[in-house]
């Protein structure tokens, strides 16, 4: 029997855990430094009603009876230091073409000095529209037609696609699982030997939030220029590392990696900016700051004046919004913790390190390969499908757990009335 009872949604006829979901009033929390003194608002969801009006794909993919807990974006209100500075373009009809990058280059440089001891020059940091872009045109700057790019699986499913788009081929490394998930060093060793020549790096690690030992980046670097090979760092997730995890840069680990590599860095994943179209491309050799200048000029003036806004700000003046984000995340993943130990005990997961993203392990819960099927089918919570993160994500799915408690309990119970349900379980 697949039979499972889901919460009436007609208007005025919610169930009991969903009929509430307006957050509180905005609690205060007095700033804790990084810009300056101000009160900021600790981050919450509105209701289910007021997001459900939202546009953005999350909210516009599936019925109003599902719970979207796929695409990783965050529920929660936007920064206010971010979207005054939108709302002050705006005001000021400043909705043309973008001009040069104004401070976007050194507001990163001084978030990245506080957050990670990175010191970075803001002539180092060329924009463009996206993280994708980033990848794409530097693999296609760097290497030559049908090169082998390594990627490491599971991982972020676009990444299967931006390759061939850049002219590469995927090359598959599977990360390591053993006692410890982390790269897996002598697998790229042979593959970089075989002929490839490039890295896609993920770190943190998207799904599983695995923040890379300096080491073994160290280690990836020397690797890469032994072989004549680039890296590519997709660091987006890098301002989402949970207190008391150390994240290095991977431009930080040594000369050779800053001879080798190009960082990723955008505002999108930490403060929901994903539809402003702003992202950072760092190279901090003069190596690599060739591959970028060679660029066309189309890939750095394509983006829009409300993302850049919008980007400096979040960098220059969004650190105590992005600590409470942090704080309320961290509750989000106990409140998970708690939840999977009660209802869903043969489900397997790991807290990540980084990030609101929980990759969770249905293997032994009967619900095959592809576990995401059933529990949109007969659930109606959507979740990331595992093997769209490659063939080591069969039998997983990820969940993201930036809304509110509601929501993320609500959803865990109904997942949890489809594996009770399930025929093989």
């Amino acid at each position: 029997m697949w039979a499972v009872p889901l919460l009436p949604e007609e208007p005025g006829a919610r169930g009991p855990s969903l009929c509430s979901l307006r957050s509180p009033e905005l609690a205060e929390g007095v700033s804790k430094g990084g810009t300056k003194d101000r009160v900021t608002p600790r981050p919450a969801a509105p209701s289910l009603e007021e997001l459900r009006r939202r546009t953005s794909s999350k909210w516009s993919t599936h019925p109003d009876d599902v719970l979207p807990l796929f695409i990783a974006e965050m529920d929660y209100q936007l920064a206010p230091v971010v979207a005054e500075a939108m709302i002050d373009r705006i005001r000021a009809s400043d909705v043309g073409y973008a001009g040069d990058s104004g401070g976007v280059g050194t507001a990163f440089a001084g978030f990245a000095d506080r957050r990670w001891n990175w010191e970075v020059g803001a002539d180092d940091v060329a924009l463009t529209t996206d993280v994708s872009v980033v990848i794409v045109e530097t693999l296609r700057s760097a290497i030559g037609p049908g090169a082998g790019v390594i990627l490491m699986p599971p991982v972020y499913p676009p990444f299967f696609e931006l390759i061939p788009e850049a002219g590469g081929t995927v090359v598959e490394v599977p990360l390591l699982d053993d006692l410890v998930r982390r790269m897996d060093l002598d697998g790229i060793e042979a593959a970089l030997k075989s002929g490839a020549r490039a890295v896609l790096l993920c770190h943190p690690h998207n799904p599983v939030g695995l923040v890379h030992d300096a080491s073994d980046l160290e280690r990836l670097a020397e690797l890469a220029a032994s072989y004549g090979a680039i890296v590519v760092s997709d660091e987006i997730h890098a301002p989402l590392v949970h207190p008391g995890v150390g994240f290095v840069p991977f431009l930080t680990v040594s000369d050779t990696a800053r001879e080798v590599g190009i960082a990723a860095h955008s505002a999108s994943k930490a403060f929901n900016l994903a539809g402003a179209k702003c992202a950072l491309m760092v190279a901090t050799s003069d190596t690599t700051r060739t591959i970028v200048a060679g660029q066309p000029d189309e890939v750095h003036y394509r983006t829009s004046i409300l993302g850049r806004a919008a980007t400096e700000a979040a960098f220059a003046h969004g650190d105590d919004w992005l600590d409470a984000t942090l704080e309320v995340i961290g509750e989000s993943l106990d409140l998970l913790d708690q939840l999977l130990a009660e209802h869903l005990p043969a489900v397997g997961y790991a807290r990540p390190s980084a990030s609101y993203l929980a990759w969770l392990d249905f293997r032994d819960a009967g619900l095959g390969d592809n576990p995401g099927l059933p529990i949109l089918e007969h659930g109606r919570v959507a979740l990331h499908y595992g093997p769209a993160f490659g063939s080591p994500g069969r039998g997983f799915a990820r969940l993201n757990v930036a809304c509110s408690p509601e929501v993320l309990t609500e959803a865990i119970e109904r997942i949890a009335r489809v594996v009770d349900n399930s025929p093989v379980s």
